[in-house]
């Protein structure tokens, strides 16, 4: 099998990678803190690019759906975790061979750097064939490091280097160091011998004074710092040594001019773009262990959709760590229904309600598990969103002007395959203008067959069209101040718009008796 890509099928996806910024509605959905929640454990691997690259087709989010499910048995992500740590060694060593000063002291860490490369490999050619993985990607792979390992060329590279390393390890050499009156007026003189069977005196010593040890003491000796790179005694040593084993340092040098280059790309490809899954899966294993329900959706053409025990994941993060209790909710679509029109009290969870069904379908287009016991989502080209967002004295436009500008800027490039996904937009004008503008923009979305979520005070919209569908955030009947936060599939009640300004112009019966109250103190 022709391995190409762990993360894509395809590589035109691809393509200029390094150069993909974060899309726009990443902020809207919460999307950027999830994206730096999943890469900041992993920074190394520079992850963030391969989150803002959407997947173009079905087969290719299936490709990584099926790698994700492999992940998920523990022999396959053992044996790739273990691959990635022995990795990880690999590039210290190279790094450090950068930083040292002295050349020997250089090859040596970069020859020890080859020799663990090869037994990463062989490592993990092993531990494959014994996890025998079963998706496209994964298989694809197996077979391409096997063919890689069984290589004349790796072959050879891995037999110089062990050899080199065991012939280097055996070096053994004798100093002697002159301390006699001149010396210590001229400087010690450090003589380095062949070893020619001398008495290990340290040993010797050790065991002579080990029939006076008692109870173990206090330990007074001073802990040296231990520095990678050897000062200039060390290295004339090193130099003697050298001279003293020339064909074995000669080969040194050989060995690191002939595999200056020793990693194969694609397998260093894999290493990084592995990371793709396994972060994600780092990120949302808690949550499974603690209950939280994630699945493989099922991406369609058809606008036929729904998700059971949806969640927003940005918010799930924060409550686990927090303790807080997580509300999913449910929502589907079918036949000609296109636009989910949310209405309710405020804080009863309608944005992030809307906020979660973007998340799940841009994680989905990512080939990810998205929350949710089962789902079925679109397969979409492009996400709009339009959520309310502060005026700023540089725009000179006022925030009625500045809905509309944007409204329009979506609807020039919307095609029928788009998601879009409003939140409280209009809410800078009168509500009879606000229901005008609304209904018009309702028709021009509905006009291009867009699907997604719109979030408003406006409970006209709901049954604007049998392609709108009401859903409504409800509160505890007992208390109509508590809030549920569950969004459910039925009819706009007709209180919302007055709730939120009666709350917006504290006009509710608790802020009127307090300011009632204050009003009577301020008198007495």
């Amino acid at each position: 099998m022709d391995f190409k890509s762990i993360l894509f099928e395809s590589t035109e996806s691809y393509r200029n990678l390094e150069q993909q910024v974060m899309p726009e509605f990443f902020a809207d959905l919460n999307l950027d803190q999830l994206v730096e929640s999943i890469c900041a454990r992993r920074s190394e691997y520079h992850l963030q690019p391969f989150y803002y690259v959407a997947l173009g087709d079905i087969a290719a989010i299936e490709y990584s759906q099926a790698i994700m499910r492999d992940l998920a048995k523990e022999p396959v992500r053992q044996a790739i975790e273990d691959f990635a740590q022995q990795m990880r060694t690999v590039r210290q060593y190279q790094a450090q061979a950068g930083k040292l000063h002295y050349k020997l002291q250089q090859q040596r860490w970069f020859v020890d750097g080859v020799a663990l490369y090869c037994r990463s490999v062989l490592d993990l050619v092993k531990n494959l064939s014994s996890a025998e993985p079963v998706s496209a990607g994964l298989s694809a792979f197996r077979e391409y490091i096997d063919a890689y390992a069984e290589s004349e060329a790796f072959r050879r590279m891995q037999a110089e280097t062990d050899q080199l390393v065991a012939d280097l390890t055996t070096i053994i050499y004798c100093l002697r160091i002159d301390d006699t009156r001149w010396s210590r007026k001229n400087g010690v003189c450090i003589q380095i011998l062949p070893y020619d069977q001398e008495s290990d005196y340290s040993a010797e010593v050790q065991n002579i004074f080990a029939k006076f040890q008692q109870a173990a003491g206090q330990d007074y000796r001073v802990a040296f710092a231990e520095h990678a790179d050897m000062n200039h005694v060390e290295a004339g040593i090193l130099e003697q040594v050298a001279r003293m084993n020339h064909s074995v340092f000669e080969r040194m040098a050989q060995c690191c001019e002939n595999y200056e280059l020793f990693m194969d790309a694609k397998i260093g490809s894999f290493d990084r773009e592995i990371q793709f899954y396994l972060a994600y899966m780092d990120l949302i294993s808690p949550l499974k262990n603690n209950g939280f329900p994630f699945c493989q959706p099922q991406l369609v053409h058809k606008k036929d959709i729904c998700n059971h025990g949806g969640f927003d994941l940005a918010l799930a993060l924060k409550l686990h760590k927090s303790g807080g209790r997580l509300v999913t909710n449910d929502f589907y679509l079918h036949d000609q229904e296109r636009i989910l029109v949310v209405t309710g009290p405020n804080q009863g969870g309608k944005t992030t309600f809307a906020r979660a069904f973007g998340q799940m379908h841009y994680l989905a287009s990512l080939g990810l598990p998205v929350p949710g016991k089962d789902a079925q989502l679109f397969m979409f080209d492009q996400i709009f969103t339009h959520f309310e967002k502060e005026e700023s004295i540089t725009d000179l436009v006022g925030k009625l002007q500045d809905d509309l500008k944007r409204m329009h800027a979506i609807l020039d490039k919307a095609s029928p395959a788009s998601i879009i996904i409003l939140n409280e937009i209009f809410t800078s004008t009168t509500l009879q203008d606000a229901v005008f503008l609304s209904q018009r923009i309702m028709s021009q979305i509905l006009q291009r067959d867009l699907l997604g979520v719109w979030v408003t005070f406006i409970d006209e919209l709901a049954s604007f069209s049998p392609a709108t569908v009401s859903m409504s955030s409800t509160v505890v009947p007992e208390n109509p101040a508590q809030r549920t936060y569950e969004i459910l599939r039925q009819p706009a009640d007709g209180l919302s718009y007055a709730l939120s300004l009666a709350e917006k112009y504290r006009l509710t019966y608790t802020a009127l008796r307090e300011r009632i109250q204050n009003e009577r103190f301020s008198d007495a």
